[in-house]
């Protein structure tokens, strides 16, 4: 199937999608608003394709062939030929309704409009375009080149022929899917990890357990790879106050409430990994 893909947004998930799919032989295009950002979002790739290949993973020609078929861009209108778009900007409606008008406009007739929202529901981001049915949640995990999951998430209005393609995509470029069948928000993965990560922090932040020991329960206890609380380091804690709220306010229910703990840390600019502090220093 591979194709050409336009990826909107060159972060830490925007660059991964763009990486995994170049590597599986797409054409990408990768969108973002200026020339620094698609600079940094380039380095990343460049920097993870050469960890593959010194653990020998991929060669050097494989790592040099993925970054030729990246094209970086700050042109929205580069989107236009994309057989799949997947946006992958910050966690804001108001963003992501202006995304998803453009790519209306200007993208091809059965082009697949996918979001990488971690908690949004879908059918909110398809309201302001006119092919509702065209609109599909493909939401990865982070760190994209190393996370085997996608959850694909139904739109009320999403075809079955948008789903159909969206799960070809994700396949191709070496993903496991699974279909979320209702547009909850949260979805499956981040309601759950929501819910834990809440609870997590405020066991720690009321005197209960230390962070080191709670990710000890969770992972010998209950076999998870990492705790909750180095996930959210890795992931970014804003991400997760963003994905906790957007569910909070669209439920109402104070399980997914955010911690004080929580909003004071990303106040303060402790997002974990990326800044070298969260719950634990880096």
């Amino acid at each position: 199937m591979a194709g050409r893909l336009a990826v909107i947004g060159s972060g830490l998930m925007g660059s991964g999608i763009a990486q995994v799919s170049a590597q599986a032989g797409w054409q990408v295009t990768m969108r973002d608003v200026d020339d620094a950002s698609l600079y940094r979002g380039m380095a990343a790739i460049r920097e993870s394709l050469g960890r593959f290949a010194a653990k020998g993973k991929i060669t050097e020609s494989d790592a040099e062939a993925t970054v030729a078929r990246i094209t970086p861009t700050t042109d929205m209108e580069a989107a236009a030929e994309a057989d799949v778009v997947v946006e992958a900007i910050y966690e804001r409606v108001e963003a992501k309704h202006e995304v998803f008008r453009t790519l209306d406009k200007i993208c091809k007739a059965g082009a697949v409009l996918g979001t990488n929202t971690s908690a949004i529901p879908i059918t909110q981001i398809a309201a302001v375009t006119n092919r509702p049915e065209s609109v599909v949640g493909i939401h990865f995990f982070s760190p994209v080149p190393m996370m085997k999951l996608v959850e694909l998430v139904r739109g009320h209005q999403t075809s079955d022929d948008t789903l159909a393609a969206a799960r070809r995509y994700a396949e191709e470029v070496g993903k496991t899917c699974v279909e979320v069948k209702r547009d909850v928000a949260g979805f499956v993965s981040n309601r759950l990890f929501s819910a834990i990560l809440v609870e997590a922090i405020a066991l720690v932040e009321s005197g209960v357990v230390s962070a080191a020991d709670l990710d000890t329960v969770m992972k010998l206890g209950f076999g998870h790879v990492m705790g909750p609380l180095a996930t959210v380091d890795l992931t970014g804690l804003d991400v997760m106050l963003h994905a906790a709220s957007n569910i909070y306010r669209d439920t109402g229910d104070r399980k997914f409430f955010p911690p004080e703990l929580l909003q004071r840390m990303v106040t303060a600019g402790e997002l974990g990994r990326k800044t070298g502090k969260g719950f634990y220093s880096y």
